[in-house]
């Protein structure tokens, strides 16, 4: 597969995610995200705006679907997204019934390990129940409280490569990473790299941070897509 580059629009307007998206696709990303805290600030509208903004790019909507899984996968895929998001920890009907709804609406499905108590586990039971994708994510919450207390901070690298290995589809490493271990991805096996907080967006204020964001984009891009192919694993 190909390297693909997708920024997380945590902001909480449409106006701030349509210019974020903008300058992001001008500098060579590849996916955009309808982060969780637009979609709460503004509703499936946003997905909406996304898609008649950019019709011909891949749109994720990141709702974190826990409970109601038909029903939400449903309203996501009638805005207008290529893939929404379910959780490892919900329960295996709610995954169940988000890919169901996938097949029936013409998205795909990202399945998303967050808070698992065994990460590799969690991603290998999304995608045997159907998931199409795995998003192996260090939380935003848990990486604060972990520095908070002063210990040493999580990465999804970590684990990336057991995840990896123990899937045969597409993975993602979510969560708190550097440029440099943005751009490391692939080498991994995971083709999809995820540019959000700190790199793209502010944590503190979920707005497009500070900097000369185009500069850091383009040189994520620049490096991820100079990858070339990454065989995805045949799973174990």
């Amino acid at each position: 597969m190909k390297p693909v580059v997708q920024i997380s629009l945590d902001v909480t307007t449409i106006a701030e995610a349509i210019e974020t998206a903008e300058l992001a696709l001008a500098s060579g990303v590849d996916w955009l995200e309808a982060g969780t805290p637009l979609i709460l600030a503004e509703g499936l509208k946003c997905v909406r705006e996304l898609r008649a903004r950019f019709p011909d790019t891949p749109i994720v909507a990141d709702l974190k679907t826990m409970d109601g899984g038909y029903l939400e996968a449903e309203m996501m895929a009638k805005a207008g997204p290529n893939y929404v998001v379910v959780m490892a920890r919900a329960h295996e009907e709610t995954i169940k019934v988000v890919c169901k709804a996938g097949r029936d609406f013409g998205v795909q499905v990202m399945g998303d390990n967050l808070a698992c108590h065994d990460m590799v586990a969690g991603a290998k039971r999304l995608e045997d129940l159907g998931c199409d994708m795995v998003i192996h994510h260090i939380g935003y919450d848990e990486r604060r409280g972990i520095a908070a207390a002063g210990k040493p901070m999580p990465s999804p690298l970590d684990e990336l490569q057991n995840v990896v290995d123990a899937c045969s589809v597409p993975v993602q490493a979510v969560g708190g990473l550097s440029i440099d271990q943005a751009i490391q991805s692939p080498a991994y096996g995971a083709p999809m790299v995820v540019i959000g907080a700190p790199l793209a967006i502010n944590p503190e204020r979920f707005e497009a941070a500070g900097g000369d964001l185009s500069a850091v984009l383009q040189q994520i891009c620049d490096q991820v897509h100079a990858f070339g192919d990454v065989p995805i694993s045949s799973g174990k």
